[in-house]
């Protein structure tokens, strides 16, 4: 979903783009998504775990938005190795890479709020401590780590992004593992409801993923933030049941039903979550500028039009 966004947008901006993509089923991975830009990029079909895939493509490359990972935190903390193979060693092999061709490119990796894990206070500003309460979140902040040795170590341009709760357009509409908002906009589709466990009052921090692209852009084109690590989410919070509820409004017909937690249910609680953005603010002038509203409306109505492409 991110990557293909970014894709959208710099060839609209006149880039050459390359997509490096395993197209590992449950990560997302979808030829649609390249819809009307096909003809204009490269495509690789390859794995970041692969070293001599990252060495043929980063050398003449002028910016990299590394968005590759394993995207489950459940399923980090069931399958700790995959989790430590794609989001440690697929990460140092692509680091690597840059570093033994001598690569200039701007590096931009994708981290997670997830880093915070347990919440002390709200909004999170980015010397919060780190809480993980996952090993996806542990893994994304040793990766943040391994960007900023790499700078440090060997001169390479990086930059992280710490993403909120993103949604929007073309993610994958499989499974609800990654991506809740998406996942309640596929039942609500197919005349299902929504069920919200509790009182569903813990609050997110929802980021269209056009806004969430314009800001990975906007870093990778300031020379000004390297080394840096920015909050990249929407500045506001939305309960839980709210945005069950906004999903509902724009597929009308559609229920929200509220039941008691499932004692033998699966649930790690970070507390409510809002991002402080100040710091990317302040250094690129960025804000986002789709409300909650307007994105949920957008990603209902591109469903309707592509559910064959997701379903």
């Amino acid at each position: 979903m991110i990557g293909s966004t970014i894709a959208h947008l710099a060839v609209q901006q006149g880039a050459r783009v390359t997509i490096l993509d395993a197209m590992l089923p449950a990560y997302g991975g979808n030829i649609f998504n390249l819809h009307g830009i096909f003809d204009a990029i490269q495509f690789v079909q390859g794995d970041i775990r692969d070293p001599a895939v990252g060495q043929s493509l980063v050398k003449e490359t002028d910016y990299l938005f590394n968005l590759a990972g394993q995207v489950s935190y459940v399923d980090s903390n069931t399958d700790p190795f995959l989790d430590l193979d794609i989001n440690c060693k697929g990460h140092l092999q692509m680091l690597e890479a840059c570093r033994q061709v001598g690569a200039k490119a701007r590096l931009v990796f994708a981290s997670s709020r997830f880093v915070y894990g347990r919440i002390d206070y709200n909004p999170v500003d980015e010397n919060h401590p780190f809480n993980c309460l996952s090993i996806y979140g542990i893994h994304k902040l040793a990766g943040e780590k391994y960007y900023r040795f790499y700078q440090e170590a060997y001169g390479l341009d990086t930059v992280s992004v710490r993403i909120a709760n993103p949604y929007g357009p073309r993610q994958q509409m499989k499974h609800s593992k990654y991506g809740i908002l998406n996942w309640f906009i596929r039942l609500a589709l197919e005349g299902k409801p929504l069920t919200i466990f509790g009182e569903g009052r813990q609050s997110r921090d929802y980021i269209f993923v056009e806004d969430l692209a314009e800001a990975m852009l906007a870093l990778a084109l300031s020379p000004g933030t390297a080394g840096q690590v920015y909050n990249l989410g929407s500045a506001t919070s939305t309960p839980f049941v709210e945005m069950a509820h906004l999903v509902a409004a724009a597929v009308p017909g559609t229920e929200v039903i509220q039941v008691e937690w499932p004692a033998d249910r699966y649930f790690v609680e970070t507390g409510d979550y809002v991002s402080d953005i100040g710091k990317i603010n302040a250094a690129v002038g960025w804000r986002p500028r789709t409300t909650i509203q307007e994105g949920v409306s957008r990603t209902v109505e591109y469903y309707r039009k592509y559910r064959d492409k997701y379903w």
